[in-house]
């Protein structure tokens, strides 16, 4: 009986195997030893398949970051830098796929289909832990900027994604460079800066005249 997990697992290995996607899920289901009522039963396309494939690598990153016993202790900064680690970790099992996944979606400034699920689960988490931030000050809370926060941190993502799929480095050394680098200058900006010491003393110059 077909279930969630052989379905995603048979087109993993089918896709893999074959270099794209079947004709149709008539022949996949029926190569798969199951009827496409039962495909339908949990997906209404291949597409949908690779929805959920790309959104449980989220979803199992973020259940495991959040069983360490010192998720509690973690700055916001922390937080993102144990996703980005653990998301990348797991994806290691699933290379080839993800590679294959990646190199066919088109190229261009809005978020391919197969990864809006993933984008959703990954702005929700980035939102939890930003606004925690904000509250506890570890972030700046800047007015209209704050809520593009999660954005920023979405752009860091995909940027490390496309690096990685093209890292030849021992072990992934390069990405996890990249990761440190990367988050970090992006917290960075999230962070009091000079700018908000000026733009305070520039509004405190207009209410006292000064300007």
């Amino acid at each position: 009986m077909a279930t969630i997990e052989s379905i995603q697992n048979a087109y993993i290995d089918y896709v893999l195997t074959e270099g794209s996607e079947s004709k149709s899920v008539y022949i996949f289901a029926k190569q798969n030893e199951m009827t496409e009522a039962e495909f339908y039963q949990f997906y209404g396309s291949f597409e949908a398949v690779e929805q959920a494939i790309w959104a449980g690598f989220t979803t199992k990153t973020i259940a495991e970051i959040k069983s360490q016993e010192v998720w509690a202790q973690y700055s916001a900064r922390e937080r993102a830098l144990s996703y980005f680690y653990v998301f990348f970790e797991l994806l290691k099992g699933s290379r080839s796929f993800a590679i294959y996944s990646i190199k066919k979606q088109p190229r261009g400034f809005t978020t391919p289909r197969v990864f809006e699920p993933m984008k959703m689960a990954f702005e929700s988490f980035a939102e939890d832990i930003l606004k925690e931030g904000i509250e506890t000050t570890e972030l700046t809370d800047r007015k209209f900027f704050s809520k593009r926060y999660k954005d920023a941190l979405w752009v860091q993502f995909v940027f490390v994604l496309n690096f990685w799929v093209n890292d030849n480095s021992t072990g992934f050394e390069k990405t996890d460079e990249a990761i440190e680098k990367g988050v970090n200058v992006t917290f960075d900006l999230f962070q009091r800066s000079p700018i908000d010491n000026l733009f305070e003393y520039g509004k405190f110059l207009v209410k006292n005249g000064g300007m």
